[in-house]
């Protein structure tokens, strides 16, 4: 490895301190560099599971918990605290090995969006994954692009590279090869470029210096590595998560104290107590969030939506406006040719000609443009020799490309209508003659007006001929050719898509660097009514009050610059909205990071991908509506969860404080307690394959932490109430001894809450939605299991004993009277107006 002051060294001694050439590294020495290579991501996996497994174990109820096993076995009750570390490491266990599957699952969906270089080996340009470029390589960059290691530059074209994720600077800066002193601060070292920043414009040939962690970026790793902003529902778990505690430690303190007033044993009551506290709280809750997620995210890559943040998925399933561009997802991305015309609107083969030329010339970021203008042409233009370029960029909104022929020098440029306008000083007429501008520029704009509002793009065209070489920048004193004029067809399947879209609650607001006129039109070819537009520079004259007044109400963003697209997000967000951004270009990176949810496409430029959280194999909108139902199905699947883990819960909680007060013995041991909590927790874990009801589908759901606990507090009460009941049973009717109260609430607590899950996972009665296969076989699996303990020859370590069979009738009776009361309260709860 050289000196890090490789900035002061030109290229070639770089490559000849690293045993490498501009033709690059052999795949042979390549390969043994990479072996030798620490083993940064092998560390990480060797430790993986370890860490996997301990994070089970990281709440704070459950080490509490571990605590109280604790205290019993220094007390010399083995057999309480082996019950209590065997049910903790069973509900740890599974969590572990849910999570494991999830996130192998999660790791070949994002192999499938991996990001490569374009680097030289074996003298060939392959593409080559980022994390195995090594010292010596020497790669290719392009507009779009991500740098991806700490390099040198050998040769540049025209490079601009936004460095602001790393120095903090705004505007891109220009890169050419050359040599600088030591103490060159970071952002002005123009002759080196840096992992992780992007290529604006022009193209570049580099060789790799540092790579992995010693990178700028690597050496800042920790302080650069900010977590990733907290999405809508991590908030509401945090929420809820703070809620718990709240409950729970009221919880535990009153009832310790209580029972101690009461002259009950003091380690029993904090036994009791600590019990309590873990049973009301959701302990399999990560566990589940990480299987309903992995789990959606596989349904999801079946959909060709691959998801590289879990916890987006949540965020999809609420959004209900999504930003979008046209071309690609409007239209179908197949951008024609539809005429090359002079400034007064006919038919011209001199601006056909020098359109061609300054694209198949232009060696910067691929676009469709381009590709349609050299799929349409017929001329000859091999007697042209090109002698450099300047390469588009976003704020000057033009490609020049410098010519030499017959002796003679030629600039060609095109790009947006008025950026070329600002360069142009004549017009050339369709019978050759050159006449100054001024005159001519209404009847120029009244074209362009004319045929956008056709649809048609508009694309402008000048030159200006020298009689030598010139030096420095061609883009003065410009000659106006004519327009090239472009159509992109809608997808055939467009309208329905936005139909069904708008059906689902989602709002589609397009936002494009496009004129007004040809935006505005395209959308009513899609079947959008009058559809409100707002133009870049209207905005810019808007105060932010303004801007955030109008933003929900507009359809279509035109004229837009890309440090405009992030603006429109943020208010959007302000306004209230969950909004997603769908991009696939340079300019859309800054949105894709900002948006609740950001997506690109497989086949986007490198930093949109990389800022994206949701990456779609076609940029289609009916892929991502199948993604926003999939999304959704994940998001109902896990508040299921919550519904019914936190309502059967609470009123378990709530009935054992209750008794605990009136009765002069434990209503149930502390290894009951957490027994309960384990069976019911384990149907629970298939709910994230359970059928969800269309009503779930339908509009956008958000974290409601008021209406859980509604929720929590009404269901629970009616769960209570049938405890109640069985209480009154078990001490009235059969005068139950202390163990045999234990043993038929134990079998009660568990049946009812394991066959109420049937009743709570819909909002329709429950005999009209169907559960899943698997939920229903893991609920009757838990009911059967429960109701054979009694008989087990663990019986009485457990603290059971069998009961007549006359319980098991009133049971049944029981059973059914809860179903009739959930019912009745689900009918009245979700009736009302604060419920939808």
């Amino acid at each position: 490895m050289i000196k890090p002051a490789f900035w002061t060294q030109t290229a070639k001694a770089v490559l000849d301190e690293l045993g490498s050439s501009e033709t690059g590294l052999s795949g042979s020495v390549a390969q043994q560099r990479e072996a030798n290579l620490p083993k940064v991501q092998a560390g990480q996996s060797k430790w993986r599971f370890v860490g996997l497994f301990l994070s089970q174990f990281k709440s704070p109820i459950i080490l509490i918990l571990l605590f109280a096993a604790a205290v019993s076995m220094a007390l010399g009750d083995a057999t309480t605290a082996g019950i209590i570390f065997a049910i903790v490491f069973a509900s740890g266990g599974l969590g572990f090995w849910q999570e494991q599957h999830a996130a192998d699952a999660v790791q070949k969906l994002l192999a499938m969006v991996q990001i490569t270089a374009s680097v030289l080996r074996d003298g060939k340009a392959v593409d080559v994954p980022v994390s195995r470029i090594v010292p010596g390589d020497v790669f290719l960059l392009n507009a779009g692009g991500i740098v991806p290691a700490d390099s040198t530059i050998i040769e540049s074209n025209d490079l601009f590279v936004d460095e602001a994720s790393l120095t903090g600077e705004a505007f891109p800066i220009e890169k050419k090869a050359g040599e600088l002193p030591e103490d060159t601060a970071l952002g002005q070292r123009a002759n080196v470029v840096f992992l992780g920043t992007n290529v604006v414009s022009g193209t570049a040939k580099a060789v790799a210096v540092n790579v992995g962690k010693d990178t700028e970026f690597g050496k800042v790793s920790e302080s650069l590595r900010l977590r990733a902003p907290e999405t809508e529902f991590e908030h509401g778990i945090r929420k809820f998560g703070y809620m718990l505690m709240e409950v729970t430690l009221l919880l535990v303190l009153v009832m310790f104290a209580t029972n101690v007033y009461f002259h009950k044993p003091v380690i029993d009551s904090l036994l009791f107590s600590l019990a309590i506290a873990v049973g009301l709280t959701p302990q399999l809750l990560p566990a589940i969030i990480s299987v309903n997620l992995a789990q959606g995210a596989k349904r999801m890559a079946e959909k060709k939506v691959i998801v590289k943040r879990l916890a987006s998925i949540e965020n999809f399933g609420s959004m209900d406006v999504l930003c979008s561009d046209k071309t690609g997802t409007l239209t179908d991305g197949t951008v024609q040719l539809n005429a090359a015309v002079g400034f007064d609107g006919s038919p011209n083969e001199k601006v056909e000609l020098f359109g061609l030329l300054n694209a198949k010339f232009q060696t910067g970021y691929e676009n469709p443009i381009d590709a349609a203008i050299i799929g349409a042409a017929k001329q000859d233009v091999s007697s042209y020799e090109k002698i450099r370029e300047q390469p588009y960029d976003f704020t000057r909104k033009r490609l020049t490309i410098l010519f030499k022929k017959d002796g003679k020098a030629l600039a060609v440029t095109k790009g947006a209508l008025i950026n070329v306008l600002a360069v142009c000083k004549t017009v050339e007429k369709g019978d050759g003659t050159v006449v100054d501008i001024a005159p001519e520029q209404a009847g120029i704009q009244r074209q362009f007006e004319s045929f956008s509002k056709k649809g048609l793009r508009a694309i402008g065209l000048c030159y200006r001929q020298f009689d030598q070489i010139p030096d420095g920048d061609c883009e003065q004193d410009m000659t106006f050719l004519g327009l090239l004029l472009f159509m992109d067809p809608l997808r055939p399947e467009i309208t329905q898509t936005l139909k069904n879209l708008a059906a689902l609650g989602v709002q589609v607001k397009f936002v494009t660097g496009d004129n007004r006129y040809v935006a505005a039109e395209v959308i009513r070819q899609a079947g959008v009514q009058d559809p409100k537009v707002l133009s870049g520079p209207e905005m810019r004259a808007m105060s932010d009050e303004a801007f955030r007044a109008r933003v929900s109400t507009v359809d279509v963003f035109a004229e837009v610059e890309p440090n405009q697209k992030a603006r429109i997000i943020t208010y959007l967000q302000k306004a209230g909205h969950v909004v997603g951004h769908l991009g696939d270009g340079i300019n859309d990176a800054s949105a894709i990071h900002t948006a609740d949810v950001g997506i690109s496409v497989s086949n986007g430029a490198d930093v949109a991908k990389d800022a994206a959280d949701i990456v779609l194999m076609e940029k289609n909108l009916s892929v991502l509506e199948d993604g926003i139902r999939e999304g959704r199905i994940t998001f109902a699947n896990t508040l299921k969860y919550v519904f019914m883990a936190t309502s059967a819960n609470f009123g378990n909680m709530f009935s054992m404080a209750g008794a605990s007060l009136f009765l002069k013995f434990l209503p149930m041991l502390p290894t009951q307690i957490m027994l309960t909590n384990f069976m019911t927790d384990v149907p629970e874990m298939t709910i994230s394959g359970d059928n969800v009801d269309p009503e779930w589908i339908s509009s956008p759901r958000r974290w409601d932490l008021k209406f859980i606990k509604r929720f929590m507090v009404v269901f629970g009460l009616a769960n209570s109430a049938c405890d109640y009941l069985t209480f009154g049973i078990l001490l009235f009717i059969m005068h139950a001894t202390p163990v045999q109260f234990r043993t038929g609430w134990f079998i009660e607590n568990v049946v009812t809450a394991a066959l109420i899950v049937l009743v709570v996972r819909t909002r329709r009665p429950f005999w009209k939605s169907r559960p899943s296969k698997w939920l229903t076989v893991a609920t009757l699996s838990s009911v059967c299991v429960v109701l054979a303990l009694p008989y087990s020859p663990i019986a009485g370590t457990l603290g059971l004993e069998p009961l007549p069979p006359v319980f098991m009738g009133m049971l049944a009776g029981v059973t059914v009277f809860y179903a009739i009361v959930a019912e009745t309260a689900k009918y009245f709860f979700y009736k009302t107006p604060a419920t939808g």
